[in-house]
């Protein structure tokens, strides 16, 4: 008697500004599925998606959509309306980790160490005036400082402010993407991310991986185009900050509330503590991105966690996680 395959839906592309970067992270995932005998479809988001799932034709959904069509929670919450399974936090939990301050706040509540900052809402130039609102911020961080969008990822929008110059250039680049910025405090150090995965007992991180840009700064382009960036997995940091990274990155997975897969980046400085900057969802799965690179590091295949994240997702503990 033969055992029928599972079944799995691949969201990917959309229309966000990182549809390409989604394209790549769905055809990595279906690849690795389809290695380990699954029955894969790739598709877009489109007007048919919701009534084929209404259908059940599929046993989980695994949605590899970036940006905020996929990570701002409202796809997650359709998703759940029409009883699909999908690998994934639910849309209240992606909510959380798609505001940035909002996620700062939660991480910090709950005992993580993340740099000062505050938002700005485009509108809050409109009414204070520009150059008192830019004074203010100069008076308030040293510099160098970090301005970017509240919501977003890739690093879209993002910028490294080392003069006070460059703050208002940083700030128009960063209302490219939405109407509210995020200004803080720069920290100095190691940059790295902990992938944290559920393979059905409970979530786990996986080793750091440390990001080295050839630029200097870690912008999209030194993302996705490869030998922009160099990527030391394990990363290169002591044990001691090893185990703080980890223990920071289970923290953040928890406080949000998310489940099955994410990554936290954040910086470790000179002291070896390790500082909280955001939590993705729906994190990255090209060939340069930084979750595959922790599989690796843990010493296991994609196509191993990749299927146990999808089991995770199929039951109903993992649902109710």
């Amino acid at each position: 008697m033969t055992s029928v395959s599972p079944s799995v839906l691949v969201l990917a592309g959309g229309i966000s500004h990182e549809r390409e970067v989604s394209l790549r992270s769905g055809r990595r995932v279906a690849d690795a599925l389809l290695e380990r005998g699954w029955n894969v479809t790739v598709r877009e988001p489109d007007g048919q998606l919701l009534p084929s799932l209404r259908e059940g034709s599929w046993d989980v959904v695994w949605p590899a959509l970036h940006g905020a069509s996929g990570e701002d929670g409202a796809l997650l919450a359709l998703l759940e309306a029409t009883g699909a399974s999908f690998v994934g936090s639910d849309y209240r939990a992606a909510r959380l980790a798609w505001d940035k301050p909002v996620a700062k706040t939660i991480v910090a509540n709950a005992g993580g160490v993340t740099p000062r900052g505050f938002a700005l809402s485009r509108d809050t130039f409109r009414e204070l005036g520009a150059p008192a609102v830019l004074e203010t911020v100069r008076s308030a961080f040293p510099f160098p400082l970090v301005v970017k969008p509240t919501r977003g990822g890739s690093a879209q929008g993002v910028t490294i402010v080392r003069e006070t110059d460059a703050l208002p250039r940083a700030m128009v680049d960063a209302y490219t993407y939405g109407d509210d910025v995020l200004v803080e405090h720069h920290i100095s150090g190691t940059e790295i991310a902990v992938a944290v995965v559920d393979l059905g007992d409970g979530p786990i991180a996986l080793p750091a991986v440390e990001i080295v840009p050839v630029s200097g700064e870690y912008d999209f382009a030194a993302r996705y185009n490869a030998g922009e960036t160099r990527f030391f997995a394990p990363a290169r940091i002591s044990e001691h900050a090893a185990a703080s990274a980890a223990e920071l990155a289970l923290l953040a997975h928890r406080a949000l509330g998310l489940r099955h897969l994410s990554r936290v980046d954040m910086i470790v400085d000179a002291e070896d503590r390790a500082w909280f900057l955001e939590a993705n969802v729906l994190p990255g799965l090209t060939e340069t991105s930084l979750l595959p690179l922790g599989v690796s590091a843990h010493g296991s295949g994609l196509g191993e966690v990749y299927e146990a994240i999808a089991r995770t997702a199929m039951s109903a503990v993992g649902q109710d996680a």
